[in-house]
């Protein structure tokens, strides 16, 4: 079995690559245009690899020859990065998703997995969200996860494309980078404790996430190309967890055996005040899976910074 991999370069993409191949069962092709990701994330695993942009559709589909699974996870991300530069997200992650879906569809792939974000949800207060629930996004980077999702299930009943749009929440573990400006929170916190500087918080550090580790998540996408798992709707890809900020930066005060120093500034304009997954469709669907918790999660990605800081000497 060969899945081609988009964005495959990236934090999520790379450990997906590396997880498939410790299971032996796939091959990986990854494609990327290293915008976002790092050919480091790659170069000690088993991959063939294509550079170029989803923007190329000809590229895509010559990636996409001889494919029998398509799991699209590049994209620009970042909410603030969206509201600062709207066009770029738009034309990367949903026109990028309609070149993948139709490249998929001109090779013949029959299974195309794709990667939406829980900020569909936006201004919608429910604890937990449901698949079912009303959304309203709050930013262009939200938008165009709606439209990523969108185009992934109109193509399944325009064309008979089976597909798969998993609604990530946070992800975070090994590779997640932490030395740019829409770094994402575990990655910041951690860099910023590691080298003794305070955490810098949006807000008053009680805004809530459901966590998810990536190996939990390489897990389920696994099993899903490899049984061509397919759904009319789109589903949560997180376990139900809530956890604060301020709750988090206690637990890696425990792990780190010190405690880290807090700066608190504005909220961020577009952020969910409190994120939480409605887990029962993704346990339907993929009852083997056990989720890794947080504290075993972050052990993992405390030990994965500490190597790379030790690499660094």
């Amino acid at each position: 079995m060969k899945i081609l991999v988009t964005g495959g370069a990236g934090f999520i993409g790379s450990n997906l690559a590396r997880y498939i191949g410790e299971c032996g069962d796939a091959s990986v092709r990854v494609f990327d245009d290293l915008s976002t990701g790092s050919r480091a994330n790659i170069e000690s695993i088993d991959v063939e690899f294509i550079e170029a942009s989803l923007l190329d559709y000809d590229a895509l589909v010559a990636a996409a020859q001889g494919v029998d699974s398509v799991v699209h996870l590049a994209a620009i991300p970042s909410v603030p990065r969206s509201i600062i530069n709207p066009r770029a997200s738009h034309d990367a992650n949903t026109t990028g998703t309609l070149n993948v879906l139709e490249a998929a569809r001109k090779a013949g792939v029959d299974h195309v997995v794709v990667a939406s974000s829980s900020s569909v949800y936006g201004s919608n207060p429910k604890l937990p969200k449901n698949e079912f629930d009303w959304t309203r996004p709050m930013s262009p980077y939200a938008v165009s996860k709606q439209a990523t999702e969108g185009y992934a299930l109109a193509y399944q009943y325009s064309y008979g494309l089976k597909t798969l749009a998993f609604r990530f929440f946070n992800v975070y573990g090994p590779h997640q980078a932490a030395d740019h400006a829409y770094a994402a929170v575990i990655p910041k916190f951690l860099d910023a404790a590691l080298n003794g500087q305070p955490a810098l918080i949006h807000g008053d550090g009680e805004q809530s996430r459901d966590f998810t580790y990536v190996d939990t998540v390489c897990a389920v996408i696994h099993q899903a190309v490899t049984g061509k798992v397919s759904s009319p709707d789109p589903v949560n890809l997180a376990y139900g967890t809530n956890t604060t900020l301020l709750a988090l930066l206690g637990e890696m005060e425990e792990q780190l055996g010190h405690p880290v120093a807090r700066e608190h500034t504005d909220p961020r304009t577009g952020d969910v005040r409190a994120s939480q997954a409605d887990s029962s469709r993704v346990r339907e669907l993929f009852p083997e899976v056990v989720p890794v918790s947080l504290t075993e999660g972050l052990a993992s990605t405390i030990a994965w910074f500490n190597q790379e800081r030790a690499g660094e000497v």
